[in-house]
């Protein structure tokens, strides 16, 4: 299996799966979840998550588990969240941000699958776009430019508006 083929997440984005353990082993991969909202806010995308590891034949508490921390909207908390994450040895860590950049300080070693609207280089989570380098990814799906199309239809739906701005996190605008 491909580093990059595990793929499904966080509200129509997806996650990428890392190579795990061969079936005959019969050891379940242990994928970390953390977030900085809560479970019930989030419900909606851990199905969508789910069933995007279903369709990469990865079922949880079948062959997989899944390792779920929430922050609860403290986000000081996602340090210590990430860190339990990474003393429990998951496999890989699924996060967007302000998460992955907590999960990025909690460690060098274990994958890291993040999905976020800002620019990844701006926030310090990878050192550029082409060569991300260490040990964190995005899914191809996320790291698509917003296309030409897209910008004439949003123009078209909302002609007397100058900008578009995008919320990504509670509290975050960014135009």
């Amino acid at each position: 299996m491909k580093r990059r083929e595990f793929i499904t997440l966080l509200g129509g984005a997806a996650a990428a799966l890392w190579p795990f353990p061969p079936r005959a082993q019969q050891q379940a991969a242990i994928i970390g979840f953390l977030n900085g909202g809560s479970a019930w806010e989030y419900a909606d995308v851990v199905a969508a998550f789910r069933q995007g590891l279903r369709d990469a034949g990865r079922v949880e508490d079948q062959n997989l588990r899944i390792e779920y921390r929430w922050a609860e909207g403290h986000y000081e908390r996602l340090a210590t969240l990430a860190a339990e994450l990474v003393y429990r040895r998951v496999t890989a860590i699924a996060a967007s941000a302000p998460a992955a950049v907590a999960a990025k300080s909690a460690t060098t070693s274990i994958p890291i699958v993040f999905v976020t609207a800002a620019d990844p280089v701006e926030i310090g989570l990878v050192r550029s776009l082409n060569r991300p380098g260490g040990n964190l990814t995005r899914p191809d799906s996320a790291q698509r430019p917003v296309s030409t199309k897209e910008t004439t239809n949003t123009s078209r739906t909302a002609p007397s508006h100058e900008k578009v701005c995008l919320a990504s996190q509670p509290g975050e605008q960014k135009c």
